[in-house]
């Protein structure tokens, strides 16, 4: 395989920093290493040296996920020695995430927040340190998961998925039966440019629009209690996502004396009526703390209305996990009453 530059100049200097990693068949932890070290001012303009040859990699500034060597002081970040168990628990035991790193997460961990800064422009430490730990485990532990062989499940899975970034970025190296000469720099190119679209999207998201959210959570636990006695029920004044944002929340508003644990969740819909919502016990999780009441599941209009008692009921979903009232008055009122269901039978 080539070892040039996949990126080539027409005026090479001295000073041009080289940014080294493996030749052959490329998969998405080093595409993405790559992409965000060139997001950096340091690399911006460096060239992806593609190879296997020590000397060559010895020329290089830094190296991804080759040369058997974990070294952050030379710049060496690869993750397949033998000895090689580091997780982002074990560089700081801050993190809780134990999934073993790949050179994307190893790249992420030591440059992450400086690449985060790089593309969206924030500035603000406490920012920046959210949204680190939501990329992480929102985006890279799964580049770093699947570089790894490690599975999701226990079991075999139920189905698959075969549509994730590390499997689209595998499809972009060459077939094996191709009848054209393959050019596989010029595709880690194209791999780069897809995990980092992809990569850039999410934290656009994450940074426009889920970050945003957090402080509207902060005042919906805090005014739990003018809501409902119980502490357990909360008030959104807007749709957002806060799903992501309640668990960490809760535990930061958390005391000894008095824990913070939102069962329902209020909120007003596009079409101006009331919703309920079950909180799950974790962000993707499809189970709730406490779904509205069995009785009332799969049930609709004026015949829920007159199980429940309450008045302008809309629904409840079968799986208990959301109901609707037509006003704001009638959703509290069937959180409340919901909460007095005993848990044999919610």
């Amino acid at each position: 395989m080539s070892s040039e530059p996949v990126e080539k100049r027409a005026h090479t200097t001295a000073a041009t920093m080289k940014i080294g990693t493996h030749d052959g068949h490329f998969h998405c932890d080093e595409a993405l290493a790559c992409y965000m070290l060139k997001q950096l001012p340091e690399y911006k303009d460096a060239e992806i040296v593609r190879t296997r040859n020590p000397d060559l990699l010895a020329e290089c500034d830094i190296v991804v996920d080759v040369g058997a060597t974990f070294d952050p002081a030379k710049h060496r970040y690869d993750h397949h020695q033998r000895e090689f168990d580091h997780t982002m628990n074990s560089l700081n035991p801050d993190y809780k995430w134990v999934t073993k790193l790949s050179s994307a997460g190893l790249v992420y961990f030591h440059f992450g927040t400086k690449v985060i800064s790089a593309i969206s422009g924030e500035t603000d430490e406490q920012k920046l340190a959210i949204l680190f730990k939501q990329m992480y485990e929102n985006f890279v532990e799964e580049v770093d998961a699947v570089d790894n062989g490690i599975s999701q499940y226990s079991g075999s899975p139920l189905y698959r998925v075969s549509t994730t970034v590390s499997a689209r970025v595998g499809r972009l190296n060459p077939a094996w039966n191709a009848e054209a000469a393959a050019k596989p720099d010029e595709l880690f190119v194209k791999a780069m440019e897809l995990v980092g679209s992809e990569f850039t999207s999410a934290l656009t998201f994450y940074h426009k629009s889920w970050l945003p959210a957090r402080s509207i959570v902060v005042d919906a636990v805090r005014d739990r209690l003018n809501v409902h006695k119980s502490g357990e029920v909360m008030v959104l004044p807007t749709v957002c996502p806060w799903k992501a944002h309640l668990l960490s929340v809760e535990e930061e508003e958390s005391t000894e004396e008095n824990a913070v644990n939102i069962k329902y969740v209020l909120f007003r819909d596009f079409h101006g009526k009331w919703r309920v919502m079950a909180v799950p016990i974790s962000h993707n999780s499809f189970t709730s703390r406490k779904p509205l009441p069995k009785p009332w599941r799969g049930i609709r209009n004026d015949v829920l209305s007159e199980l429940s008692g309450i008045e302008g009921c809309v629904f409840v979903h079968a799986a208990g996990f959301i109901g609707g009232n037509n006003t704001f008055e009638g959703a509290l009122a069937m959180a409340d009453k919901a909460l007095a269901f005993p848990e044999a039978d919610d």
